[in-house]
């Protein structure tokens, strides 16, 4: 974890969220970046903490924050009226899968696709721990007597596309970040041991009496 407060803002030119720290994002919000709320960002079990509000209720609570030009801070057109639904959904629009805890890879995959073809140079992700691990595709950090997921609260870090169109937009974290949280000795997993820490991850989880994220497709079976 980054021990020190986070130093970008003055950088960022989008964030993409789905949780409520608003707050967080006040000095960034100040210079007229907007927020655009991104479905595929949800987090990973089907539980109440876990699972969204509806949009309407959303655009309700955030309606009071608002750029210069009168335009609501938080852009919802990308969050579809039911996503607070985890099952599996198909996105005509943009031709994937999202919603479905058992697909979270799927989404994963679109959230990073989408952000690599976007025109910012830096943007700034906000999302939850359990999530952020399929999103970075970095399973590594995960402690059976601690945490659920390796990332703290308001815990940062920073990466780059790796360079080549690949489909699953790959993203590698930062020298600099690394280092910033300590791990600059730690080798980086290959694909395999990546792999290997997922499935472990995933006993680790309902060792815990959390939610398999494999085993959610059951339930919606």
């Amino acid at each position: 974890m980054h021990k020190y407060a986070f130093p970008f803002w003055t950088m960022i030119e989008e964030a993409e969220a789905f949780n409520r720290a608003n707050t967080t994002k006040e000095p960034a919000i100040k210079r007229g970046v907007r927020v655009v709320a991104l479905a595929e960002l949800q987090e990973t079990s089907d539980v109440a903490c876990d699972t969204g509000s509806d949009v309407a209720d959303l655009k309700r609570e955030f309606s009071e924050y608002l750029l210069a030009s009168g335009t609501p801070v938080v852009d919802f057109s990308l969050v579809p009226e039911d996503w607070t639904k985890k099952v599996p959904v198909l996105d005509l629009l943009r031709g994937v899968i999202y919603g479905a805890d058992s697909r979270k890879p799927d989404r994963a995959c679109a959230a990073r696709r989408w952000l690599r073809q976007r025109p910012e140079k830096e943007i700034v992700v906000i999302c939850h721990g359990g999530f952020l691990h399929y999103f970075t595709q970095d399973w590594s950090g995960i402690k059976a007597e601690e945490h659920a997921s390796a990332w703290e609260n308001c815990d940062f870090r920073t990466y780059q596309f790796v360079d080549s169109p690949d489909n699953e937009a790959t993203m590698l974290e930062t020298d600099e970040s690394r280092h910033a949280r300590g791990a600059a000795d730690q080798k980086v997993p290959t694909k395999e041991e990546q792999q290997k820490l997922y499935l472990q991850a995933m006993q680790t989880w309902e060792d815990r009496g959390f939610q398999n994220p494999l085993k959610l497709n059951e339930q919606f079976s």
